[in-house]
């Protein structure tokens, strides 16, 4: 049996995709000992999920690495379609949305290839202190009352007090606990994704090519501070398999537009998969959490599932941090499956909509109205408010009243009691983990006393503070 002075690690994270950095870089900055192990020799080198949604910039901005995303993205370009080397007009992949107060980042997704987000984070982690053991894949995994050990190639055993696997969609963490995966097949024809240069198509446009003769449609997206583009072909065939080759991508190229073969003067990355939803039958088992790609797998459609993993990660770090600092019970660990297997059902719905062309890429995609109301953690105390005001379980809005910026006073691994437009009296909370902000009123908020988590979610709402301090006790926050 593993025995307390066993443990080499707090959490032992396995994947070093945008999830485990995610997550690794939120528990450095707790003060949590964690060590990711990666398969690969390096990180993941291609442009796959490269939207960047509102609520993840605004995850992004907390974490530190905001600016960086900013500096290494760009926005959308508007897609134009062509047909028979013609353009035949624009076409507007994203809803139109527009900035507020409230959501400072709501202009719609921001474009980063996954590979310099992973860069990003990665970058993040070390300046925390943290680092990543790459080419160590994993070999067997057990747990015990005590915490987890698990064996690599290419390295001793290692063991820690809790594991997460962020290893994706085929997780060889998810396989060695046995936990099943339930889904169905989005489209039965395989993807291609390549990361290329190409002469003969401007920077401007996402060039779209539809559909013609029996064959799948191909976009080519120019990448941000890059001189690549992202191809996107889909075969309609559901026993084509795709040559990734580059006399493959070649041909698909010239026999999909106008552009001649030659154009295509490079191969930097490329891949195929089937378009699929799935989700893990549960997030976790034991000491044992399962995040990102390998709780659920996503159409590419609408960009949700990079998104989706990050906000797992940021979801969890909070609350493994907490408890293994003592500050908490270890029964808060069980609202991560609680909070997150609802709302990755929800998006795996919502992607699976979009793929179909059943639903445009709007408001929803953009992550900034997914709460968890319904979550034991959600404690509202005022009675009566209509269903649009902001509830206990609701993402906690930005917005600057009084000379404080809400977004700047929630940054960092804290929690923030925050009072609008009441100078009601307050209880004493965890000095170390509790930071309290007075505020005059605010639409937003209406007037009352919040208690905002350290994922920036709203915990605990009241017109007064009564009521605050026995949930403060019970989330490892009281004085």
């Amino acid at each position: 049996m593993t025995t307390h002075t066993d443990v080499q690690t707090d959490v032992l994270i396995v994947g070093a995709g945008p999830t485990g950095l995610a997550l690794a870089a939120d528990l450095a900055r707790r003060g949590t000992r964690a060590l990711v192990v990666e398969r690969a020799d390096a990180l993941f080198p291609g442009s796959r999920g490269k939207g960047i949604q509102p609520r993840t910039l605004e995850v992004f901005d907390d974490l530190g690495v905001l600016d960086a995303i900013r500096a290494g993205g760009g926005a959308y370009p508007v897609g134009m379609i062509w047909q028979d080397g013609a353009r035949q007009g624009e076409h507007r992949m994203f809803d139109e949305t527009e900035t507020t107060e409230a959501e400072p980042y709501a202009g719609g997704p921001w474009m980063v290839p996954q590979w310099r987000t992973q860069e990003i984070l990665f970058a993040r982690l070390e300046e925390l202190g943290g680092s990543v053991a790459f080419g160590r894949e994993l070999t067997g995994l057990t747990q015990d009352e005590d915490g987890v050990t698990a064996s690599f190639t290419g390295g001793s055993p290692v063991h820690a007090r809790y594991a997460v696997a962020a290893d994706g969609g085929r997780s060889a963490v998810r396989r060695a606990l046995g936990i099943g995966m339930t889904g169905e097949t989005v489209d039965p024809g395989p993807t291609l994704v390549a990361d290329l240069r190409i002469s003969g198509l401007d920077r401007d446009n996402w060039h779209v090519f539809p559909p013609a003769d029996g064959e799948g449609f191909l976009a080519i997206c120019p990448l941000p501070h890059t001189e690549d583009f992202q191809l996107a072909g889909s075969f309609e065939d559901p026993a084509a398999e795709p040559d990734l080759s580059l006399d493959g991508i070649r041909k698909l190229v010239a026999t999909r537009t106008h552009l001649a073969a030659d154009d295509v003067t490079e191969v930097r990355w490329a891949s195929d998969f089937r378009p699929r939803a799935a989700m893990a039958d549960r997030f976790r088992q034991g000491r044992v959490f399962l995040a990102g790609d390998a709780a659920h797998v996503h159409s590419p459609a609408g960009g949700q599932g990079l998104n989706t993993s990050v906000q797992d990660a940021y979801n969890l770090g909070w609350k493994l941090g907490a408890v293994l600092r003592g500050e908490a019970p270890e029964s808060l660990l069980d609202s991560y499956e609680e909070e997150r297997l609802p709302i990755a059902a929800h998006m795996l719905g919502l992607s699976t909509r979009v793929h179909r062309g059943e639903v445009r890429r709007g408001t929803a995609t953009q992550q900034l109205g997914l709460g968890y109301r319904g979550s034991s953690l959600a404690v509202e105390t005022r009675g009566g408010l209509p269903e649009d005001a902001l509830h206990a379980g609701d993402r906690a809005p930005d917005g600057t009243r009084g000379g404080v910026r809400l977004f700047d006073a929630f940054r960092g691994p804290h929690w923030t009691l925050l009072t609008v437009g009441t100078d009601t009296d307050l209880p004493e909370l965890a000095a170390r983990t509790v930071r309290t902000v007075r505020i005059p009123a605010y639409e937003a908020y209406g007037a009352g006393v919040f208690l905002v988590r350290p994922d920036g979610y709203v915990g605990w709402a009241g017109t007064s503070a009564e009521g605050l301090a026995e949930y403060a006790e019970s989330v490892g926050v009281a004085g």
